[in-house]
């Protein structure tokens, strides 16, 4: 497993336990289940672009798995803001969002400019 498989694979596992702690109610369960989905697609979409036939279905496959992302990044922000998690905690799990999605974004454009 490389270190990118891994580090992907810990970022989902954060997600869980988040959602997994939060209230029983239907504002952080609508936020957390938002969350914990793009969350966790992520490193699927590594998954699929890594066994890829072709550079384009690598790029294909892996800019889903950066929407996913940046969606996560949205309802990360949601969940600090609305109070359901502390706001110390979702920042660094927003920095450690930032930091995947500057590294997905760069082997996209590095694959880019090699075609």
């Amino acid at each position: 497993m490389s270190d990118l498989d891994q580090r992907l694979k810990c970022f989902a596992m954060v997600a869980v336990r988040i959602a997994d702690g939060l209230p029983r109610c239907m504002g952080a369960s609508v936020l957390g289940r938002q969350f914990l989905r793009s969350a966790t697609s992520v490193g699927a979409h590594y998954r699929e672009a890594r066994r890829a036939r072709s550079d384009a279905e690598f790029v294909a496959k892996l800019e889903v798995g950066i929407q996913e992302l940046d969606e996560a990044a949205y309802w990360c922000d949601l969940l600090g803001e609305s109070g359901y998690v502390p706001l110390e905690t979702m920042k660094e799990v927003r920095r450690e969002v930032d930091e995947l999605l500057g590294i997905l974004v760069s082997i996209v454009k590095k694959v880019k400019g090699r075609s």
